[in-house]
């Protein structure tokens, strides 16, 4: 359910910043309002708390966001509260910039190595995924879990390329275990 109210509020807004040819405007907005949640926490409880009332509410966010952001912005984040939506707005902003950067052809990979990686050896994966994917350019995220054991795995989206050495010791003993003794 969280993932639908996401999915229609963030396509909402990124239609509506596709046609009136602000896109990246709102993009840049977009994340400051994250921000601004992330950071005042009380903000966050004020709309999530059950007295006070809507009205009071959108008072709230229009004092706080209006002559700051775009009147897209604004009205935006008032329908949200209008709608309840306001425990979602994370989630809502979040799906709207990763269709902003699928948009721009960016992609987010998420690298996974048993050992930290060099400079270079980033910088040949981030080529290397160019080549073979649609993205002109990759915001590149990279981390270690020593569990792997050697080898690395990345996900992109909901892809995943897995070629750990625990991946194939998995796929080995999922083999062995298959085979019937005679």
């Amino acid at each position: 359910m969280a993932k639908l109210v996401s999915k229609t509020y963030g396509e909402a807004l990124f239609k509506l910043a596709v046609e009136e040819n602000t896109l990246d405007q709102i993009a840049e907005e977009a994340k400051v309002v994250l921000e601004a949640f992330h950071q005042n926490e009380d903000l966050a409880k004020l709309l999530n708390h059950p007295k006070v009332s809507k009205e009071e509410k959108i008072k709230v966010v229009e004092t706080i966001f209006k002559g700051k952001f775009s009147d897209s912005i604004v009205g935006f984040l008032v329908l949200i509260v209008e709608k309840g939506r306001y425990n979602e707005i994370d989630k809502i902003f979040q799906y709207f910039l990763s269709e902003v950067m699928e948009h721009k052809n960016i992609g987010v990979a998420n690298v996974t190595s048993a050992f930290p990686l060099s400079e270079n050896q980033k910088k040949d994966i981030e080529d290397r995924l160019l080549q073979v994917t649609k993205y002109v350019e990759f915001k590149m995220n990279f981390d270690v879990d020593k569990e792997l054991i050697g080898g690395i795995v990345i996900r992109i989206g909901d892809r995943v390329i897995d070629g750990s050495i625990r991946n194939k010791l998995n796929e080995m003993a999922k083999q062995l275990y298959n085979i019937q003794l005679s």
